[in-house]
């Protein structure tokens, strides 16, 4: 029977093949559409469920894991909101994360079921994506979109619309990646560095250009700052950058020696070296050694944020980055032990925020240098060792000014009874 059907399949003319097989590809098309709509219907289902919920929680923040979520979560609940973070995954600087999709597929009667990892992924986004729909009263996510986001398809491309029929609120805001739209990038070293560290970035040029005009306009709120404003057209909020911080957990050690070290040590953490400049730290700092400079460089990869922390408190100097023109998180870190931080800023940057009335003129206390002078700067604190206690101490009063739970929890506060998101516990409304 078999070689009759071949026999036939082969006799038969070149255009009867062609449309069949037309037709089979035809029928795959409209299956894989009808699941499509399948599954937007159910979380179409479930955001009516959530639109007439009570729901528990005042802020859900995720789902990228970033460290900056957890501390956004305790300045929050400083200010009597409910929060919770969720994400997809960890990375390695830290897992302090409240609801997990890889623990959450694994554990359990659900993580005895044989399913593939890519479908267990998928499934764990789906769940979160129902909570997002039904916990929540507001959502702080990134350019990516949350977990709708993450399913991909029409279900992302719907996402913004879902979550409005659920009734929750959207804050968005960048972290760096989801808005390096590097067409838009106006520093030439940093559109290099992308491409070293990063050559298959360019591949997500559209779809990164699709989801900033999406959030931008369909979120309730857009927080900017940083040097992310050369890749955003549009900002409710500007910061310096919305990074937060723990300022109690990360303060300076008076229990031990004040003695400084003899070497200056400074440490750098790079997570991607040619966007921070690794190699003209590392250059400029073998550089002086040679010429008899008492310097040591420690360089710190792939570590867990807790041992940067008994890291930091060693040493004398830490080296941000060279090429971005902004300080972030690590430098914030720094700062908030007063630890000086040596830091590229660009002057246009600091311009719009002085212009912004986020700044006064001079008020930055980073250690400025470029690619180009950071050996002479090097040198200088080398030498000239009196200078890092007055510049760390102005470094913390800096954070505490600008990062800390309570200056950054009043800007989220600011935010959310702008869109009429008051803590429940204090009696705000229900959405």
């Amino acid at each position: 029977m078999d070689e009759i059907q071949r026999s036939f399949w082969i006799r038969m003319p070149r255009p009867v093949h062609q449309v069949i097989r037309k037709c089979l590809r035809l029928a795959i098309r409209l299956c894989r559409g009808c699941v499509r709509v399948s599954v937007l219907a159910v979380f179409f289902t479930i955001a009516l469920v959530g639109r007439y919920r009570k729901k528990r929680i005042d802020v859900g923040l995720g789902p990228e894991p970033l460290i900056n979520n957890v501390y956004h979560k305790r300045a929050l609940e400083r200010l009597g909101y409910t929060a919770e973070t969720f994400v997809n995954t960890v990375f390695f600087i830290t897992d302090e994360f409240d609801l997990r999709v890889d623990e959450w597929a694994n554990k359990g009667w659900w993580g005895r079921i044989p399913l593939g990892n890519t479908l267990r992924f998928y499934l764990g986004c789906a769940y979160l994506a129902t909570l997002q729909l039904t916990r929540y009263r507001c959502l702080y996510i990134y350019f990516h979109g949350g977990e709708l986001g993450h399913l991909g398809g029409i279900v992302a491309r719907c996402e913004p619309f879902l979550l409005r029929v659920a009734r929750v609120k959207v804050v968005v805001m960048p972290y760096g990646g989801d808005v390096h739209d590097m067409s838009r990038c106006p520093t030439l070293s940093f559109k290099h560095a992308m491409s070293c560290d990063y050559p298959l970035h360019c591949l997500r040029r559209p779809d990164i250009a699709t989801r900033i005009d999406r959030w931008t306009r369909h979120a309730d709120h857009v927080i900017s700052g940083c040097d992310w404003v050369d890749y955003m057209h549009h900002w409710d909020t500007l910061t310096l950058g919305h990074f937060s911080i723990d300022t109690q957990q990360w303060k300076p050690d008076t229990s031990s020696s004040t003695s400084v070290n003899e070497t200056l040590r400074i440490l750098h953490a790079p997570n991607h070296r040619t966007i921070k400049g690794s190699g003209f730290f590392v250059r400029a700092v073998n550089e002086l050694r040679d010429e008899g400079v008492d310097v040591e460089l420690v360089v710190l990869e792939g570590v867990h944020n807790d041992e940067i922390r008994h890291v930091m408190q060693d040493v004398d100097v830490v080296a941000d980055q060279l090429i971005i023109g902004w300080y972030a998180m690590f430098a914030i870190e720094a700062m908030s032990l007063e630890i000086p931080v040596l830091c590229h800023i660009r002057d246009d940057l600091e311009n719009l925020y002085i212009d912004a009335g986020l700044l006064t003129p001079g008020e930055l206390p980073l250690v400025r240098c470029t690619t180009r002078d950071v050996k002479d700067v090097i040198r200088r604190l080398a030498t000239d060792r009196e200078l890092l206690p007055d510049i760390g101490r102005r470094s913390r009063q800096f954070v505490l000014a600008h990062h800390s739970l309570e200056a950054v929890g009043e800007t989220l506060d600011r935010i959310n009874r702008s869109m009429g998101i008051h803590p429940l516990r204090h009696g705000g409304g229900a959405t």
